[in-house]
């Protein structure tokens, strides 16, 4: 059998795989499990997940990318390797990787991704930034000379850029997203309740009622911490307006940064985003009020691309056509061919 060629949308929460001509095969999360004591793979993805903050002393579960880069090199090679075997078992030839990656990665993180996907079992490993993917998923046509926003909110990094003419003009990418909504949760828990709430519970909060604009109709949700005061267990409410109080900081970050990037951006480009209007994509932009409140701070019609997970999964998969155009590492097609000019 001939390999197909694969798309990893690498991400700090979850790693989505596609496969030419398959479409999104994998969808998991990046955790994977180990045995302290001799430092053997036990678990990856969902199953490692449901071992966080449950494990008995010489097991750990951990998340080897953080803010969107790698934090364990060689947990993050072990879990691709255990990925690619996964999708393409039985093949003659290695398959090409195309590898997403943030838009503010540097050139030693940069390496090292492509270093990582090489030893996973690749033949060639290439780069292309979370924004760009995420607009060809979005189903925005990057290549014609026309300004289009996309604002992706993953679990490590929240990525803003302006696209034209296949390329990025303007970008911000921000270590605010996913996690650290969930951190808010916790802090805010811990200093309003009392009491002492894991990261699935947060994560789990965020996902039913979480919110950063007032929402038509208040949402409740009933859960369980550790008392701070008594160490006992503590069965207590929380509002979707708590929520609101709680993503203050984190949404504000990425307001801001929102902002930033239309400052930079040049005035026709501005025109063009203001008639074609912002698309989010990413997790965390499904948390409910966030198109709103984008809305609302800069006065462009703000939209959540459809299926919003999966948006950079399915850019990277549509990518996977330009590969013979592309070097190794190629980050943005648009750079690259102004510096080889």
């Amino acid at each position: 059998m001939f390999t197909k060629d694969i798309g990893i949308d690498l991400g700090t929460a979850s790693i989505l795989v596609y496969v030419q001509g398959k479409g999104v095969v994998l969808r998991e999360p990046s955790v994977v499990a180990i045995d302290k004591n001799t430092g053997k793979l036990l678990k990856v993805g969902t199953d490692a997940q449901q071992m966080l903050g449950r494990t008995p002393g010489n097991i750990v579960a951990i998340r080897p990318l953080r803010e969107g880069v790698i934090s364990d090199y060689d947990m993050t090679e072990r879990m691709l390797k255990e990925f690619v075997k996964k999708v393409s078992p039985f093949s003659l030839f290695k398959p090409r990787l195309l590898i997403c990656v943030p838009s503010g990665i540097t050139e030693v993180e940069e390496r090292a991704v492509v270093d990582a996907g090489i030893q996973a079992g690749a033949r060639r490993a290439f780069l292309i930034e979370e924004p760009v993917a995420a607009a060809i998923g979005a189903g925005i046509d990057i290549t014609k000379p026309d300004g289009h926003m996309v604002v992706d909110i993953g679990g490590g990094t929240a990525d803003i850029a302006v696209i034209s003419l296949g390329g990025v003009v303007e970008s911000a990418s921000i270590k605010v997203a996913g996690d650290k909504f969930d951190e808010a949760i916790i802090k805010y828990i811990r200093r309003r309740h009392n009491v002492l709430i894991g990261e699935r519970t947060a994560e789990e909060l965020k996902i039913q009622i979480g919110c950063v604009y007032p929402p038509q109709e208040e949402k409740s949700l009933e859960i369980k911490g550790r008392s701070l005061m008594t160490g006992l267990p503590q069965v207590f409410t929380v509002t979707s307006s708590e929520m609101i109080e709680a993503f203050e900081e984190p949404s504000t970050r990425i307001l801001e940064a929102v902002h930033g990037v239309l400052e930079r951006t040049p005035p026709e480009l501005v025109a063009d985003i203001s008639n074609n209007g912002i698309v989010m994509t990413g997790g965390g932009s499904l948390v409910q009020g966030f198109d709103k409140l984008i809305e609302q701070h800069t006065g462009i019609e703000t939209h959540v691309a459809d299926d919003a997970i999966s948006c950079v999964a399915y850019g990277t998969g549509k990518s996977l056509d330009m590969l013979d155009a592309m070097q190794d590492g190629t980050i943005n097609l648009s750079r690259r061919k102004q510096l080889n000019g």
